[in-house]
């Protein structure tokens, strides 16, 4: 038997900690830090989302995990200006496929990625390596790693950053088992494969689908199944662009997520995209402005007390609520995944105005009927595949 000898397991009161494999080796090599017990739920979690992305979509692809849930997952779908403008990237940085793919993952909810875990898909070159150097992480696993990537990432945190090598060709076993209270759980592993072909049956009087929206159904999909139930997932260009994990209620899931993809929408907006920084200010310190300043009721007012100068050489001009609901009326070909079936139409109402054209969902509700009916009047496509995605 092979072990990993942990710090502590969820909390620093519970020692000892470990992973280990009861038959054969671990999959794992630690190259740099020393991972925790959530590091690695992460580590695992993204790497199986990654890897089934890659699958999917014959695209490098990223995941940006917070506990056990994504904060974001892509695949390498070239950046247009605005987002790249988004993202911070230089007009100067030249990105690789790779660090295309890691870039959208972590843009996708900055706040929600802060402290994230990494996972690709795809050996890490130098290009992505010098964006993780970027970020507030606390580690990243992939297949491989090109040397100099590696001591660049064995650099950060002064030696303290987590990076793991995982073996691309280990399987698990097919069944799968975990304790809770002393009592052993037994079941079939989720091995259920996402793709174009679960894309159907398409139950609503819209029939048309775009080849990219196909794509971000799938990517969507996949997010989902290494998402924490209740959850409901956004996503356009390649990316997640909202994810709504761990919620009781499907609307609540639904709203957040939506919430969510509309600041993703909101920060390509002109009025965030040229919002005059203070030059010293740090990435996340601008993601924090950014989340205060499109905020309609926020934590701290930019505009009580002379706040904004904290942030910003200059007063923004205050972008109100009546403006940004004109920017989002305008936004359209968003595609969304929801992990079980919905239960009413305010699902469909909310999803539409985040300018939700295409969905996937199970089916399966007493009111189905109802829920078609809600598509067909925003004009929405809806597959209903049968597919229940519960993930605990």
């Amino acid at each position: 038997m092979q072990s990993l000898e942990l710090k502590y397991g969820c909390n620093p009161n519970q020692k000892p900690a470990r992973i280990y494999r009861e038959d054969g080796q671990l999959p794992l090599t630690v190259l740099s830090g020393k991972p925790g017990y959530i590091n690695l739920l992460d580590a695992l979690n993204g790497w199986q989302l990654v890897s089934q992305l890659r699958a999917a979509t014959g695209l490098p692809a990223a995941s940006s995990f917070k506990h056990v849930s994504p904060a974001g997952a892509a695949v390498a779908v070239p950046l247009s200006e605005a987002e790249r403008r988004m993202y911070f990237v230089s007009p100067k940085t030249t990105l690789s496929p790779l660090a295309v793919a890691y870039t959208r993952a972590r843009g996708a909810d900055r706040m929600s990625s802060f402290g994230d875990f990494i996972a690709l898909s795809d050996t890490c070159d130098l290009a992505t390596a010098k964006c993780i150097k970027r970020e507030v992480s606390d580690g990243v696993i992939a297949p491989d790693f090109d040397d100099d990537a590696l001591a660049l990432l064995k650099d950060k945190k002064e030696g303290a950053y987590t990076v793991l090598a995982i073996d691309p060709a280990y399987r698990p076993d097919e069944l799968e088992r975990r304790q809770v209270f002393g009592i052993w759980f037994e079941q079939k592993r989720n091995d259920i494969v996402l793709d174009e072909q679960v894309l159907r049956p398409i139950v609503t009087e819209r029939k048309d689908i775009t080849d990219e929206a196909k794509r971000d159904l799938v990517i969507a999909l996949i997010a989902l199944k290494y998402t924490q139930s209740n959850s409901v997932c956004y996503a356009q260009n390649g990316q997640t662009i909202g994810v709504g994990a761990g919620q009781q209620s499907r609307i609540h899931c639904t709203r957040l997520a939506g919430s969510k993809a509309d600041l993703w929408h909101l920060r390509q907006s002109e009025n965030v995209l040229s919002l005059p920084f203070l030059p010293e200010l740090s990435r996340n310190d601008k993601d924090n402005a950014v989340e205060q300043y499109l905020a309609d009721e926020p934590e701290t007012s930019l505009y009580e007390d002379d706040a904004w100068k904290r942030y910003f050489t200059v007063c923004p001009k205050p972008f109100t609520h009546e403006e940004k609901k004109a920017y989002l009326s305008s936004v359209h070909g968003v595609s969304l995944a929801s992990d079980a079936f919905f239960p009413f139409r305010d699902n469909i109402d909310r999803a539409s105005r985040s300018g939700v054209d295409y969905i996937v969902q199970p089916g399966g509700s007493l009111r189905d009927d109802v829920v078609i009916e809600a598509c067909n009047e925003h004009h929405i496509m809806m597959v209903c595949n049968s597919i229940r995605l519960f993930h605990h």
